[in-house]
């Protein structure tokens, strides 16, 4: 069994992505272990306790440093035997200590093709603002094991999305997560949990 624990910070629709792929069957062997939230009352925590998962805040408002930030939470998801930890719309930074811990055990969900429109200060409808702006045609999202820079670890999977003519970032962001995001995630820890990943430099094989 793979347990896992998940990173939010809002309506958690990357989640119910996860909740609905074991409760189908298509993640076997995969179970939520708990879901940690990096701002209170967010709808992604809801969304847990229907599902019967453990649920909690920790905010990096509430801790002087990013050392005793990632102490915090390597204590909470170690304490709950997790095994992988899915950033699933997690706008907080991650520190050194917390990605050494969990090296190569951390995959996040980043809505764009890295390496264009992703890093520091590229989250929520930012991307897609910048996608349309730059008239590119083609966007998606992108699966990756996390490293200590934004969005640079080695990739997973991706999944391109066409920009429409009409599209307004609101429209484009709708379409990335349902066309994209909900696919590739589920699909990424269902790789991961059939030992099927197998990284060579900064590429990620799948066998």
């Amino acid at each position: 069994m793979l347990n896992i624990g998940v990173l939010v910070s809002g309506g958690g629709s990357n989640l119910q992505a996860i909740m609905d792929r074991i409760e189908s069957g298509y993640l076997k062997n995969v179970q939520i272990v708990t879901v940690v939230s990096s701002k209170t009352g967010v709808y992604a925590l809801q969304r847990a306790q229907e599902h019967g998962i453990n649920n909690t805040c920790i905010s990096r408002k509430s801790f002087e440093s990013m050392e005793a930030y990632d102490d915090a939470l390597i204590r909470h998801f170690d304490a709950h035997k997790a095994d992988l930890v899915v950033m699933a719309g997690f706008l907080s930074i991650l520190g050194e200590s917390f990605n050494k811990f969990y090296d190569k055990r951390v995959i996040n969900i980043h809505p764009s093709l890295i390496p264009a429109f992703c890093g520091k200060g590229f989250y929520g409808i930012i991307p897609h603002r910048h996608v349309i702006e730059s008239g590119v045609k083609v966007t998606g999202a992108t699966v990756h094991f996390v490293e200590l820079e934004a969005d640079t670890g080695p990739i997973i999977l991706q999944k391109a999305v066409y920009v429409e003519d009409e599209d307004t970032p609101e429209s484009l962001q709708k379409r990335v997560m349902e066309q994209a995001e909900w696919e590739i995630l589920p699909e990424a820890i269902k790789l991961y949990a059939e030992n099927r990943l197998v990284i060579e430099g900064r590429r990620v094989k799948i066998v």
